[in-house]
């Protein structure tokens, strides 16, 4: 039996704590320089009928000077309370400034997918934006990093 442990194996951020997003919001930066790829979860509790859309982007350091909207590949649940995933989806780079369009269904999750490879040269930070829904909203959000150079016991923070 195989099993992964991501409290040794894995980097766990919570990135977005539970919160309106009822003007927009922008998650914590967090830095990929030291594993392979990201897993973001994405909840959503209620929404409108103009959920909003939720980016994700890259930048050079972690006060985010300088950003960029990238592509990435997701898979969601839309239904309220469901727990099937849909196929991967992939968003391309030309259509990474609208990302993701969420749904108005309340209780939704979306997980996003990113290797570090795919990040532009001198960009190995990440940070997602929802996007104004044009009414109160609830949403949260944490990256769970893998591929770590340096896993154990005890990680060191991604995020400072």
């Amino acid at each position: 039996m195989s099993r992964m442990l991501l409290s040794q194996e894995g980097h766990i951020i919570p990135i977005l704590p539970p919160q309106d997003y009822d003007t927009g919001v922008s998650s914590d930066i967090f830095s990929m320089k030291d594993c392979s790829h990201v897993t973001i979860i994405v909840t959503f509790g209620t929404t409108n009928s103009d959920a909003g859309n939720i980016t994700v982007n890259e930048s050079d350091d972690l006060s985010g000077s300088n950003t960029d909207a990238i592509g990435f590949k997701y898979a969601a649940e839309t239904t309220d309370s469901g727990d099937s995933l849909g196929a991967l989806t992939t968003v391309a780079y030309a259509d990474a400034d609208s990302g993701i369009d969420v749904s108005a269904n309340d209780n939704t999750t979306y997980v996003i997918e990113l290797d570090a490879e795919d990040l532009s040269e001198g960009y190995n930070n990440v940070f997602i934006s929802i996007s104004d829904p044009g009414g109160s909203g609830y949403a949260s959000a944490i990256a769970i990093l893998t591929g770590l150079r340096y896993a154990g016991d005890q990680n060191r923070t991604q995020i400072a």
